[in-house]
């Protein structure tokens, strides 16, 4: 190492949820036990920083008090790796590693199973805003994997690690065609005049430092947040009649979702667990008009799961266009024909984005509908049908059905995973339809709103490699085959700074090019960095 420490500090953080913690631990282990070998064979020594609790049978840092504790014992100037083979709460990190004045290292598995690269970039991310120098490292195999092993060395040596980033380019709006000019002037105008508003259930949802927006940076983008709270929503759910939530139940039965109940309700769907996911849409679509939220995030983690069913059925519902019609306090509906955005999580930055696209693709006649997703995992296609790289697009239920293919009667809900869900209710699964796609990623850093975009395209797989993937994540989740255009999977997984990434479709590759420079013109007028990533769909530049 470049400095005197010949010992590097490891810690591993974990969930907030016992559940989680539990059920991932033996993997967390093998991947410790397995990073640790080929550390220790270069010359280094590996000292794990906290112990395994034998009460609540895993080794994680579980909580922000803990992370403290454990972080007031390490040296600061140590070396120290932060290995992660799950989902992580990146706050229980984070007054660690800000104080932290050695280098840092976050280590990933590679895999769709165990959840450590959507842990890994969220926090990265949040390292990111934070404004905490870091480097960062993935691997299926850590000992076999040549090129994971050469950075590692690099990072032993040096303290720093370097990926590559010729993909990504500072957009420049000379290149950009007046009708994506025209679109995004006159979207930035509006927001400049008339303002908008993220309604916002709760902030900080899972350790996610990342995707909470400071309200001063906002304010140059005309938008802003409305404070709501879980508790009023929950409220109101208690005042919609059983009468309401059995016509959107019906609505959902009528365009043919494919519901699948049980009986037992701790670990099957079951009809009332749907019933209250029917009354909360009915609430968070009355209590958005109220306030006139032009998108809604629900946080759901923590305290709605402990009282009530999941509220990713709900969240593809108002992100889709074909949608149950409610009525407000006036007796109109509200947004009729329309999505009402909703950012999972809420994630303010996939936020921002949704209403972004929204009003840019709805002025150049191009679908409205969009969803952030996991950045979940990625795998070459096992059954041949393209020698392209496919990545996982993967979230728990708020895709619109307008992205699957077959539309409702091609959608399904199943009950959520008891460990992190244990009132259930139902997703919204379905595979994402093929066409042409922008992905984009809202982001802080150096005190700056900060956005990425790039080019893509949905592909459809055979049924055998859909099942694959679907079984080695999490098979009751929407799922989209996705495939980068001029961007690598370590070119992504180096540079991006979120476990999520906003998608949306558009017609064709033409149309989908001229929705990303109105989209990144519009990032520009209101006052964000903007970078492209990767090419068009013809390889050629932007």
């Amino acid at each position: 190492m470049t400095t005197s420490h010949s010992t590097i500090a490891l810690v591993a953080n974990g969930d907030l949820r016992l559940s989680a913690n539990k059920t991932c631990w033996e993997e967390q282990l093998k991947m410790e036990q397995s990073l640790t070998s080929v550390i220790e064979s270069m010359g280094a020594k590996v000292k794990r920083a906290h112990d395994y609790d034998p009460i609540e049978k895993h080794g994680f840092i579980s909580s922000q008090r803990q992370g403290m504790d454990i972080f007031a014992k390490i040296d600061r100037k140590a070396p120290l790796i932060v290995a992660e083979a799950v989902w992580q709460y990146s706050h229980h990190l984070l007054a660690g590693l800000v104080s932290h004045e050695g280098p840092i290292l976050t280590v990933a598995n590679w895999s769709g199973t165990w959840p450590g690269l959507v842990g890994m970039l969220n926090l990265n991310g949040s390292l990111t805003k934070a404004g905490v120098e870091y480097s960062t490292l993935w691997s299926e195999d850590f000992e076999t994997d040549e090129r994971f092993q050469a950075k590692l060395k690099q990072w032993l040596e040096t303290g720093s690690v370097e990926h590559d980033a010729s993909h990504v380019s500072a957009y420049d709006p000379a290149n950009t065609e007046e009708q994506a000019k025209d679109v995004a002037k006159t979207v930035a105008a509006d927001l400049d005049k008339n303002k908008a508003i993220l309604g916002v259930f709760d902030e900080f949802c899972m350790g996610m430092y990342n995707a909470t927006i400071p309200d001063e940076l906002l304010f140059q983008t005309g938008v802003y947040k409305e404070q709501l709270s879980q508790s009023a929503l929950y409220a109101e759910m208690r005042t919609v009649s059983e009468e309401e939530a059995q016509e959107v139940y019906e609505f959902l039965v009528q365009r043919g979702f494919n519901f699948h109940f049980g009986e037992d309700e701790a670990t099957e769907l079951t009809k009332p667990q749907v019933i209250e996911q029917c009354k909360m849409y009915i609430a968070a679509c009355r209590i958005g008009d109220r306030f006139g939220c032009d998108a809604i995030g629900i946080q759901y983690q923590q305290g709605l799961k402990d009282i009530c069913a999941a509220s990713d059925l709900v969240e593809g519902m108002l992100n889709s266009t074909d949608r149950p019609p409610v009525k407000n306090d006036k007796g109109e509906v509200i947004l009729a024909g329309e999505t009402y955005p909703h950012f999972n999580e809420v994630d303010e930055c996939c936020g921002l984005d949704a209403l972004m696209t929204k009003r840019v693709h709805g002025a150049l006649g191009q679908a409205t509908e969009t969803t952030l997703h996991d950045l979940r995992w990625g795998d070459k296609d096992r059954s041949g049908s393209t020698d392209e790289y496919v990545w996982v697009f993967l979230i728990s239920g708020s895709a619109p059905v307008e992205h699957h293919a077959g539309g409702w009667s091609g959608s399904h809900g199943f009950r959520q995973p008891a460990m992190y869900f244990p009132k259930g209710g139902a997703s919204l699964q379905g595979v994402s339809k093929p066409g042409e796609i922008v992905w984009s990623r809202i982001y802080i850093e150096d005190g700056k709103l900060k956005m990425d975009l790039g080019r893509a395209k949905a592909i459809e797989l055979p049924e055998e490699e859909t099942r694959r993937r679907l079984d080695e994540t999490t098979p009751e989740w929407p799922i989209m085959h996705a495939v980068t255009y001029g961007v690598s999977r370590d070119q992504m997984m180096g540079r991006h700074k979120a476990n999520h990434l906003n998608v949306a479709y558009a017609e064709n590759a033409e149309q989908a090019d001229l929705c990303l420079a109105a989209k990144a013109e519009l990032a520009r007028l209101l006052g964000l960095e903007v970078f492209i990533c990767g090419s068009k769909s013809d390889g050629s530049e932007f």
